[in-house]
């Protein structure tokens, strides 16, 4: 009975670590979209590791419309950088859509900036909630007017 439980444990084990091994920089992935954003596309920036959080996977998200009043058109369509766990992520894409996708640009790295130098201080976190709850709490906080949520 010993010998079926630890091949039971080893193969759990191996389907975990290729499992948090999917994520790589610069892949672009379908996810589970709120219904007017059918054709919107996340994009891995960047992966850290922290003692705190644990894996931080770093996106960037495109093909919003995403409430904004302070936007000529009236919507959002890009999200430059948002912070979220492996298991929010997890919980969100449903098939990747590009292995090799352009690589970060200066604008998503800036919005890493500004996130990592709060982080250090103790005053940025990271999300755990699926990305489009994400994409709708920020909107309904855009709409309010109110940044601090």
């Amino acid at each position: 009975m010993k010998l079926y439980t630890l091949i039971a444990v080893l193969f759990l084990l191996s389907f975990s670590c290729t499992k948090n091994n999917q994520y790589r920089v610069g892949q672009e992935w379908n996810y589970k979209t709120r219904p007017t954003e059918k054709s919107s596309i996340l994009k891995i920036l960047k992966i850290e590791e922290y003692p705190e959080t644990g894996k931080v996977i770093h996106i960037s998200i495109s093909g919003l419309k995403m409430k904004n009043p302070s936007s000529p058109t009236g919507f959002a369509e890009y999200i430059s950088h948002l912070p979220i766990s492996e298991e929010a992520l997890d919980k969100s894409v449903t098939s990747l859509k590009n292995k090799t996708g352009k690589k970060p640009d200066s604008l998503e790295m800036d919005g890493y900036s500004y996130w990592k130098k709060d982080f250090d201080k103790g005053n940025a976190g990271i999300f755990t909630i699926p990305v489009s709850e994400i994409v709708s709490t920020m909107e309904r906080s855009i709409v309010a007017g109110d940044y601090t949520k």
